[in-house]
């Protein structure tokens, strides 16, 4: 069973068309303890959508919903039907700066108009028991003054205690979502700066973060760590979490244990219509470093879409990994 009480101390960040059912069943395999997140969903799409955007198996858990949206009423009403669903944790996007993001009002646009969100926040905390989260930048544009930041976090705290913290500011325009992720300076210490000046709030870095002695290096000043590239492109460094970042005593998975306790989950989504390769495509970074890795990818991404393919698609790959 997972611990509620270290709910946030590390999390692998929601990734839009990265962080779905089958990356999260897969990055389960490999920690019992970190804390996931689905992609963000809009509350529209939950609302008012044809498919079941709050599905999720229950071996992901915990799991965290990232919800999009600006309008109290339309995230009180999702944080709700997410609630009863199961979710451990409701998530305020604050931070993606994308266009298409801003044009729905919700995302990193939303730091300018710290009153709705914590309208929002006081809104999903009314409507259910579970934590309500906000997930945010240091900044925006020219409003990157930690005085900014710090009236951003004051009005929203009333609400909620809780905040992941992306330690870069975003340019709302002039810059794609991928640069945003990479051109702004990582500023570290700002994030630091604020858990001093508001020790009683659980507050969680988020952004370039590579490594198990970086993650123990930022626990050192701050409650949380999230990562996202790294933790999806190097998935091996999952293993190490629950041993490393929550002293549990359970064995490190290998590699190959990794996919082969996939296979029951494969099966059981071939069932069911699933393909191959929308499974398979989170995996292809395990054994980065390992000889064979190299054929093993070329393996699965020529053959995981063909029609008909199954596990010993899979099967036929791991005999490239010495």
């Amino acid at each position: 069973m997972y611990k509620k009480s270290t709910l946030n101390r590390f999390s692998i960040a929601p990734m839009l068309d990265w962080t779905d059912k089958h990356c999260r069943y897969f990055h389960r395999i490999l920690t019992k303890q970190t804390l996931l997140y689905t992609e963000m969903v809009t509350t529209g799409a939950i609302l008012y959508g044809k498919g079941d955007y709050l599905a999720f198996n229950s071996q992901e858990q915990p799991l965290s919903l990232q919800l999009g949206g600006s309008d109290p009423i339309a995230l009180a009403r999702c944080a709700n039907l997410a609630e009863q669903r199961g979710y451990a944790e409701i998530n305020l996007n604050v931070g993606c700066p994308s266009d298409r993001v801003q044009n729905g009002m919700f995302g990193a646009c939303l730091m300018a108009k710290a009153d709705l969100v914590a309208n929002c926040v006081e809104a999903m905390r009314q409507e259910v028991n579970i934590p309500v989260t906000v997930k945010t930048r240091i900044g925006i544009d020219n409003q990157d003054s930690y005085a900014f930041l710090c009236e951003f976090i004051e009005k929203v705290m009333p609400y909620t205690t809780i905040f992941i913290v992306h330690a870069r500011k975003a340019w709302l325009s002039g810059l794609s979502p991928k640069e945003n992720r990479e051109v702004p300076p990582l500023d570290y210490e700002r994030v630091y700066q604020l858990k001093r000046d508001y020790p009683q709030l659980t507050i969680a870095i988020n952004g370039g973060i590579k490594t198990i002695e970086e993650i123990k290096q930022h626990l050192n000043y701050v409650d949380g760590v999230m990562v996202g590239r790294e933790a999806y492109q190097n998935p091996m460094l999952l293993t190490q979490i629950d041993q490393q970042i929550f002293g549990d005593d359970t064995p490190i998975i290998d590699s190959i244990a990794a996919i082969q306790a996939l296979y029951p989950y494969i099966e059981t989504q071939l069932r069911q219509g699933g393909q191959l390769n929308h499974i398979m495509r989170h995996t292809l970074g395990i054994f980065n470093g390992r000889k064979g890795a190299k054929q093993w990818r070329r393996y699965l991404s020529e053959n995981a879409h063909k029609s008909g393919a199954g596990i010993e698609v899979v099967e036929q790959a791991l005999t490239f990994i010495q």
